[in-house]
């Protein structure tokens, strides 16, 4: 069996055989993670196999010895032989867009723990389920040990000619050997558990794969036409992906329950509102509600419906004739969600993708440090769910965010009549939250008959059991140091620019003052506490201010540096930017020729800033385009 690749493990790897078998498992289970154009995998229940019914399998005597004599090593004294069964398993590859037709790709398995090997015996189906094996692509993966005690992984396969690859099912060796090996081996040295499931772990991965093909093609045009000032492609593909998932969830939901009614819904704390203008285009009736409109409505048209409301937990937010409620980044709202889906019909299921770290009545405090703190919240959010009394699943899904993890409240623990002492828990459990936030008991709901609407009764606390909850202001405030008093910004440029000046270093060009460098924290070191304080209320805090200062700082890596505009090597961030568009030429003050002991290093007509007043000119940069409709 001709050898094409071999690559040995790194020095630091304590247990090289658990963690081949755990990398194999990753590729097994996982491929998407590494050949982007696949959606994932079907994968049979492994079983145990015997070299006779390997024959039967393979139905073909030549196929047959072909294959032993690649698993079987010729220096083992069982060459062509195999005594103890392999664990057998069949995977079916689902890519991400549809390019066999009717045509199943898929790929026997056989784990062989003794040699610690796997052997790969990629075959095509067809719709009649004749069975057509890929000789040519017979492939092993073996770790093995040196005499020098090294270890490495090596690709072993059938035949070195005619090998075949369509980039999808059947990457071609050259991927193999240069993606797949070292992978493998960084997969092995780490050999690290996740603390959350699989991706796609509650639903049939090549449904899904189907879904959002079909609605990434569909609703791929408000990527064009996206109004917001947030990056177009990773919100639209997101709500896109999430879209995908609820719309799979509910059709297996209305295939095991037998519906005849699609699923309604609210979206609370919508935002931009695409997640809800894709379910409803989808035939799902439902609605959404925020706090605060965005621009970005008015292009859905009348049929998804948004509402503009500050949602506060009480009974004014009960939905008792709402099957879902979704909560998608929801912030402050996401630990009430369980709470409201509870409280408005037992029937009531609930969906929430986690991001920022709430509590009831305001930012989570962390608690463990053996955990990380996002999985530490998820954790929280979890318990939340099983104290209102739901059968709590969670799943991973497949967007491009680091918080990827969603709860889901698809049934209850308890039955109807327990819904008295259900509720009894769910108070205690969220007065229990209120040690540190202040909130006075005596505001809370301490009764089991404010859950499912009822409000045949006195209220004193205004219809809100969440009484001491702060919803989100209307008004978004800018956090990014925009918004500060100029006079505050300018002081602190001019304390770190002076600071960096006082340095020594070099710069590109030794006739002008480039200064030198400062980490963020020594940059902090140079500020009063109370400038600290007003800059830690703003995202990014004083590295959002510096680089904001475009002009005056460049910032790499947490050091921080004064910019030379004569430098014309852009980094990566610069390269980033946009650049300077001629109606914003001569606009602002240039700081160096105000500031800097020896001026600005460039001639006037050089720079895009003016040099005095006489240079400054109003800004003549296009207005935004008006925003086009978005009905399809």
């Amino acid at each position: 069996m001709p050898k094409l690749f071999h690559l040995k493990f790194p020095d630091n790897c304590s247990s090289p055989q658990r963690g081949f078998w755990s990398a194999i498992d990753v590729w097994l289970k996982k491929p998407h993670v590494i050949n982007k154009r696949l959606c994932g995998v079907k994968e049979t229940e492994s079983r145990d196999l015997s070299a006779g019914e390997l024959r039967l399998f393979l139905a073909d005597d030549g196929l047959h010895e072909a294959v032993m004599s690649l698993c079987c090593s010729p220096s083992s004294p069982t060459h062509l032989q195999k005594n103890s069964p392999w664990s057998f398993s069949v995977r079916t590859f689902i890519p991400k867009t549809n390019c066999y037709g009717q045509n199943l790709h898929k790929e026997a398995v056989l784990k062989d723990f003794e040699r610690e090997q796997v052997t790969f015996i990629p075959f095509e189906e067809d719709v009649e389920g004749k069975v057509s094996f890929k000789k040519s692509n017979i492939h092993l993966i073996q770790l093995c040990t040196e005499a020098t005690e090294e270890w490495a992984l090596q690709l072993h396969v059938l035949t070195e000619d005619g090998w075949v690859s369509d980039g999808v099912a059947c990457p071609n060796l050259f991927w193999l050997s240069s993606e797949l090996l070292p992978k493998l081996v960084r997969w092995a040295t780490e050999s690290k558990t996740s603390e959350f499931k699989s991706t796609l772990s509650l639903l049939p991965v090549e449904k899904y794969s189907l879904v959002y093909q079909h609605l990434k093609e569909k609703y791929k045009a408000m990527v064009k036409v996206w109004p917001e000032v947030t990056d177009p492609e990773k919100f639209v593909y997101e709500d896109v992906a999430i879209a995908t998932y609820l719309l799979v969830l509910w059709a297996e939901e209305t295939a095991e329950k037998s519906l005849t009614t699609r699923q309604s819904f609210v979206d609370l704390g919508c935002g931009n509102g695409l997640l809800v203008h894709i379910l409803t285009n989808e035939g799902h009736p439902g609605k959404g509600i925020d706090v605060r409109r965005r621009r970005i409505w008015d292009m859905y048209g009348p049929q998804t419906v948004l509402q503009e409301k500050a949602i506060t937990p009480g009974e004014t937010f009960l939905f008792p004739d709402t099957d879902w409620l979704i909560g998608n980044h929801s912030d402050e709202l996401t630990p009430w969600i369980p709470v409201m889906a509870a409280r408005s019909s037992y029937s009531c299921r609930y969906f929430v993708l986690p991001c920022c770290f709430f509590d009831f009545y305001g930012k989570y405090q962390r608690r463990q440090s053996n955990k990380s703190q996002y999985k530490e919240y998820i954790d929280f959010i979890t318990e939340v769910s099983q104290v209102c009394g739901f059968n709590t699943e969670e799943d991973c899904m497949r967007i491009p965010s680091t918080k990827r993890v969603c709860l889901l409240g698809k049934s209850r623990s308890y039955q109807p009549p327990d819904e008295a002492e259900s509720e009894r828990r769910r108070t205690h459990f969220i007065q229990s939250r209120q040690a540190s936030s202040g909130v006075q008991r005596s505001d809370i709901r301490t009764d089991g008959d404010c859950c499912h609407g009822n409000t045949n009764r006195e209220d004193t606390s205004g219809g809100t059991w969440g009484a001491g909850f702060q919803p989100r202001d209307k008004v978004e405030r800018v956090r990014n140091c925009a918004a500060l008093p100029r006079d505050f910004i300018d002081k602190v440029v001019l304390r770190v620019a002076n600071a960096l000046l006082e340095r020594t270093g070099g710069g590109s060009c030794s006739d002008w003052n480039q200064g030198g460098s400062l980490s963020l924290s020594e940059a902090a070191g140079l500020l009063e506490p109370e400038t600290l304080q007003l800059l830690k209320n703003e995202c990014g805090g004083l590295q959002t201010l510096l680089k904001n200062n475009y002009q005056v700082f460049k910032v790499e890596g947490g050091v921080v540096y004064i910019r030379d505009w004569r430098d014309a090597t852009p980094s990566k961030a610069d390269r980033r930017r946009k650049q300077i568009t001629h109606g914003a030429l001569k606009t602002r003050s240039c700081w160096f020729h105000d500031h800097h002991p020896q001026g600005c290093p460039l001639q006037a007509q050089n720079c895009a800033f003016a040099h005095g007043p006489e240079e400054l000119q109003p800004s003549t940069r296009p207005l935004k385009k008006k925003m086009k409709s978005f009905v399809s």
